[in-house]
């Protein structure tokens, strides 16, 4: 009887037996069973076995009936159809396959082999599966898929990768040792980017490595991770060790670690040692040990060997090797000896030291050896190999060629100096000119010419604002660019104030400067742009405002593409300018293409990809999509509290939007409960009167007034509308918000005279400052024809709420505008009756303000 430990030895031969090409495993079964002739007899039935079961599998199932691409119809595995075998090892097979469903692609499908596998080899798949579905990286195949057939076999549906093995494609294309490391730093930017994701890929070798070119330029694809290991746990039920006694890996390029049967622990530093025998093989066309050697050894011997020996310096390789037969010499662009004479010094030492058997003394991490390997690129000390003073100068003459050559000619040097010394004086001159206007300009700007013209009376900063805008025509008259810098400032100043014209003026005359100055797409100039667009949309010329903007997006598309942060936040600009006229499909289109750009640019915990994600929140409540905002709210909130801290303003401003979304859902107590937690921060935090503070102070007492505490929202709608006015002003949009929520909480108390008074004095603003339609204005007048109704003025109240459909108010009363119990007092007029039809669904019960 076979005792447990013979039976696991039979299984690790069998399963490396498999991982071979049928030619190559009679040679690797007299390595592994050595004399042990009981041994052979039980590993070569267990592979006939498994050649019978694939076989016996095969028949059974007809859609694997042939290798080759099928004759009498399609074979399938959902929606893949199987074309043809590309590879099969002891893990699986490899199939290409089309896809027919989403989306039509060409992608390889990798199946579990059918027959005899264990619980180890399904660990070893999904662990596979899991490694590539969360890595994103331009240099490693991506996952799109991942299953089980009908019969329980699990699938992983995969980039089909057309290319050849990198040391065959360098070769065919005879490229020269320089680009062939420029291909290699993408290998090494990809196995750093799975090593950043804790997975260690243990089979990197030529085969796993393709190459492909897209647009001319050759990319390189990093395959198979079916040995990938996590350095740390992915999941608690798919954690993935190495077990001793198992050797997983490609001998010739397993690192000595990996080569040691009793090592379990392997780590990134595994992937370093193979990346070095790429790159021999990349630099030499050999690999470190004589392989060809090998078919007489046992496996052991071969495991002593990539343990204890050390390979030759690959420029004594190069030299050694001169056979004209290999054609190393024609591929690489180079004779031997140049060849040797190249790699001498610090190709050599860069690949020794990653070579190294004492990972101790490896590189620590691919970046470190990526980071030697740019080193030499750019003829800067590497830091395998010791800076001597000789070392250096050399390195520093070679980078600077052209230097030290000019250098040798004393007039020339004088003469460069002399010429370099005028520029800069020039250069320095002109700044500090600058700068002296700009200083000038600004002390201008607080300086009263007659010092009676205060007459006794504090100057305001409106008034200095209003003096410099004024002046600075003609004092930056000399300096244009400087001009409409300034110009650009302050008319975010006045943006900021909410005196959108004034604002609108002064980007106007920053965008006609730059665009003669600087160029139409120039940074500068674009950016004016979406400045003077933003604030024609605040003034509420919507359609100017998203023509504007649409120039400025094509034009950052052209000239920065579509990944420039310019780009992006035209983007988001356009999508907002696109909810406010209420085409809420176009904006949500619009901002899920953002959002997913600056995910994979930027990754989904960068500031500006977050307040995608709340934009996009926003723009889902307006279309009644509360669930999917929610649960935006709540995963960006989640990633805040994590990355930047429980009270960090951006995360209280998520926690204020969350209750936002809460309270459109109708669950005004938990909107309530958490707008007090948030302010209960944000005063401690950032201060009672900080913007933040006041605007979810506003937003609670929109809460307050649909939970019936009236007085309270009255209350804290005072302290708002003070603060607000003083330190935004009175025609501010926010200040007017304020004025409507007070008069909302002063209606729901029966005071319809106050409220009255306040909704008429905030509607004159409005229209006075707003542009003829606008949604604030809308729900000013909706609010102003309850108040109205509710005092028997019907036909005043009539007038205003067809006025307020007209100005595009949607009412989101979940029944419509008919029942909606605010006009109570004007259903038993008929002429109620026709305004109901034209109204869809909008809430008019005063609504939360956006972040």
């Amino acid at each position: 009887m076979e005792t447990r430990a013979q039976w696991s030895r039979i299984k690790e031969i069998v399963g490396a037996a498999l991982e071979r090409e049928q030619k190559d495993r009679n040679t690797f079964l007299d390595q592994a069973c050595s004399q042990n002739a009981s041994l052979r007899v039980e590993v070569e039935s267990l592979l006939a076995a498994h050649a019978e079961a694939g076989d016996l599998f095969l028949s059974e199932h007809p859609e694997f009936n042939s290798r080759s691409p099928v004759a009498d119809g399609p074979r399938t595995i959902g929606s893949y159809n199987l074309l043809r075998e590309l590879g099969a090892g002891g893990m699986g097979q490899v199939w290409l396959a089309e896809q027919t469903g989403p989306v039509h692609r060409r992608i390889a499908l990798k199946l579990i082999r059918a027959g005899i596998y264990d619980a180890t080899t399904v660990q070893r798949f999904r662990a596979e599966r899991q490694s590539l579905a969360i890595m994103e990286h331009p240099a490693i195949a991506k996952v799109f898929d991942a299953g089980t057939t009908p019969e329980g076999q699990p699938y992983l549906a995969m980039e089909y990768v057309d290319g050849l093995p990198i040391t065959d494609y360098c070769d065919q294309k005879r490229l020269t040792i320089r680009e062939r490391l420029k291909l290699f730093l993408q290998v090494c930017d990809g196995v750093q980017h799975a090593h950043l994701k804790a997975i260690i890929h243990r089979d990197l070798k030529p085969s796993n490595i393709l190459v492909v070119e897209v647009n001319g330029k050759p990319m390189a694809r990093i395959i198979d991770f079916g040995l990938a290991k996590a350095a740390t746990p992915i999941a608690a039920e798919s954690t993935l060790r190495t077990r001793a006694g198992t050797l997983l890996g490609t001998p010739g390029y397993i690192s000595p670690e990996q080569a040691d049967s009793e090592s379990i622990d392997i780590d990134t530093r595994a992937d370093v040692y193979s990346l070095g025998v790429v790159l021999y093989e990349l630099l030499t066309g050999l690999l470190p040990f004589d392989t060809t050697q090998w078919k007489k050894l046992r496996l052991e011997e071969i495991l002593r060997q990539l343990r204890e020996s050390e390979p030759q310096r690959p420029s004594a390789k190069a030299r050694l090797d001169r056979d004209p037969a290999h054609g190393r010499e024609d591929v690489r662009c180079t004779e031997a000896r140049a060849l040797a004479t190249l790699l001498k010094g610090d190709l050599d030492a860069v690949t020794m030291k990653a070579l190294e058997k004492d990972r101790g003394r490896r590189y620590g991490t691919v970046a470190e050896f990526a980071s030697d390997i740019e080193c030499y690129l750019e003829n800067r000390p590497v830091v395998a190999r010791p800076a001597s003073n000789s070392y250096r100068l050399r390195k520093y003459v070679r980078r600077n060629r052209v230097g030290v050559a000019v250098a040798a000619c004393a007039f020339v040097v004088l003469a460069a100096f002399a010429t370099t010394e005028a520029v800069q004086l020039r250069r320095t001159t002109r700044e500090r000119d600058r700068a002296d206007r700009i200083t000038n300009f600004m002390k201008s700007m607080f300086e009263v010419s007659d010092p009676g013209e205060s007459r006794g009376n504090t100057i305001t900063a409106r008034e200095i604002l209003d003096k410099a805008s004024g002046n600075i025509s003609s004092a930056l008259a000399k300096d244009p660019e400087a001009q409409a810098q300034m110009m650009e400032v302050m008319g975010e100043v006045y943006d900021s104030l909410g005196l959108y014209q004034r604002a609108e003026a002064l980007f106007a005359q920053a965008v006609e400067t730059q665009q003669q100055v600087l160029g139409p797409n120039s940074v500068e100039t674009l950016k004016s742009m979406r400045y003077l667009a933003w604030a024609m949309h605040e003034e509420g010329r919507d359609s100017d405002a998203e023509k504007l903007d649409r120039e400025a997006l094509a034009r950052y598309r052209r000239a920065f593409g579509v990944e420039h942060h310019g780009t992006l936040a035209a983007m988001s600009d356009l999508a907002s300018i696109l909810r406010t006229q209420f085409r809420y499909e176009d904006a949500e289109t619009l901002q899920r293409e953002t959002f997913e750009i600056q995910t994979r640019v930027l990754g989904q915990e960068s500031e500006d990809t977050l307040t995608s994600m709340n934009n996009l929140a926003n723009t889902l409540s307006y279309e009644h999509k509360y669930a999917e905002a929610e649960a935006l709210r709540r995963r960006a909130l989640d990633i805040q509290r994590r990355v930047l801290g429980p009270e960090y303003p951006d995360t209280l401003r998520s926690m204020s939007n969350l209750a936002d979304t809460l309270y459109l859902e109708g669950r005004y107590s938990e909107a309530e409960s958490l707008e007090r937690e948030t302010l209960g921060i944000q005063k401690r935090v950032l201060g009672p009167e900080h913007p933040e503070t006041l605007m979810t102070m506003y937003n609670l007492t929109c809460a307050l007034n649909n939970t019936g505490s009236y007085a309270e929202a009255e209350a804290l709608g005072r302290k708002i509308l003070e603060d607000r006015s003083r330190m935004l002003g009175p025609e501010h949009r926010a200040t007017l918000k304020t004025m409507v929520s007070l008069a909302i909480s002063l209606r729901k108390e029966a005071r319809y005279p106050e409220a009255e008074k306040l909704l008429r004095d905030a509607l004159a603003i409005q229209r006075r400052t707003l542009g003829s339609i606008d949604q604030d204005e809308a729900d000013s007048l909706y609010q102003l024809a309850v108040v109205d109704g509710r005092q028997g003025k019907n036909d005043e109240a009539l007038a205003l709420l067809h006025d307020s459909i007209n100005h595009g108010l949607v009412v989101e009363s979940r029944n419509g505008i008919g029942t909606d119990p605010e006009l109570n007092a004007l259903h038993g007029d008929p002429r109620f009756n026709t305004l109901v039809v034209e109204t869809a669904t909008r809430d008019a019960k005063g609504e939360p303000e956006e972040k």
